[in-house]
């Protein structure tokens, strides 16, 4: 998965689930993480 294809998913994610800043912050590099390489080998 293209880089930038991970930073908007996980962005898009972030700002749905999140409240406030550090949280939405938070959930942006867990999805970031979840998405990485490992999961799309």
């Amino acid at each position: 998965m293209k880089d930038w294809l991970r930073a908007l998913i996980a962005g898009y994610g972030a700002h749905k689930l999140g409240g406030g800043c550090f949280s939405t912050v938070f959930i942006f590099v867990i999805i970031y993480w979840l998405l990485g390489p490992h999961a799309c080998h």
